[in-house]
């Protein structure tokens, strides 16, 4: 190899095969442009193919984590959606005795995100975003299942773990929150569903939490990044769909508030929305963002060539 050759990296946009007319664009680029004086700028909406290619390389750095970090992280996440479980509780014990109206419910969908904004700008890992971010990398083949399997287990578990100690948190503070009657309230939407429209329900959040982390890869590190999260879990808020994780620690107070929450009743719940969430995300979001912006575009460009 030339001494002024440098070797390729290892994601090079340059070395896939076939390239994309995306890389086609960029290698242009490159050619016509001095890396070092012109640059493209990250401040603006980001094309669908960078994108991915930015998501894929997130989802490897968090399948080739540690996994006592990956853990630690998880249970950091849990504990923090607590915050919106108090949030929503607080607003319920407010509008307890009230007839149910839209005021309730757009209030309760403006405090449910709050927990959200700040775990995922933490950077804490959280099992629904990864439905779709960890998935990507198998799809491009960078990667196996049974690195993905090992990472779900090991957020997921994490994540139980996070919200069941934040459940008790918020138990002990109880005196000073004053939630109690909120807390039953949210148990009883959690448990009120037979198992088809609870698992729907949990497909439509898995769904927008995925989503919502594509967005958040597809825009600038700005206050746009928050507006995204802010915007997908206001809707799951707003729906009274399910989340698993946020869910769980509800569940999980709501029980240790009430004696009539039953242990089968939260394993019901938590079953079917970690199953809906899962499909949301992977099915709806990873398979289909993967399919129109690598697969779909790959074919076009070898037809017109």
């Amino acid at each position: 190899m030339p001494e002024n050759e440098k070797p390729p990296l290892p994601n090079d946009p340059k070395q896939s095969d076939p390239p994309t007319r995306r890389a086609k664009a960029k290698m242009q680029e490159d050619e016509q442009y001095v890396p070092v004086i012109i640059k493209r700028t990250d401040e603006s909406r980001r094309h669908p193919d960078d994108t991915l290619e930015q998501t894929i390389e997130e989802g490897l750095e968090q399948l080739n984590r540690p996994s006592l970090s990956l853990f630690i992280s998880a249970i950091a996440a849990g504990l923090i959606l607590g915050f919106s479980a108090m949030a929503v509780g607080v607003v319920q014990t407010y509008f307890a005795g009230a007839e149910p109206s839209l005021l309730e419910r757009f209030v309760t969908a403006l405090v449910y995100p709050l927990g959200f904004v700040v775990c995922i700008m933490s950077g804490s890992e959280l099992f629904t975003e990864h439905t779709a971010t960890a998935v990507y990398p198998v799809l491009d083949r960078r990667s196996t299942l049974r690195r993905l399997f090992r990472l779900w287990f090991l957020v997921l578990s994490g994540n139980l773990l996070g919200a069941f100690i934040s459940a008790l948190l918020l138990h002990s503070a109880e005196p000073v929150i004053g939630a109690a009657v909120g807390y039953v309230e949210v148990g009883h939407h959690l448990t009120h569903f037979d198992s088809l429209p609870l698992f729907v329900s949990s497909v439509l959040a898995g769904w927008l939490m995925a989503q919502g982390a594509w967005l958040v890869m597809s825009t600038p590190a700005n206050l746009s990044q928050v507006v995204c999260i802010f915007l997908v879990t206001f809707l799951i808020g707003l729906g009274g769909l399910h989340h698993a994780i946020a869910g769980s620690v509800e569940m999980f107070i709501a029980r240790l508030t009430s004696p009539e929450f039953s242990t089968s009743s939260i394993l019901h719940f938590i079953f079917f929305a970690i199953a809906g969430n899962t499909v949301g995300g992977t099915g709806f979001v990873a398979l289909l963002n993967y399919a129109h912006v690598r697969r779909t575009r790959t074919l076009e460009d070898e037809q017109e060539q």
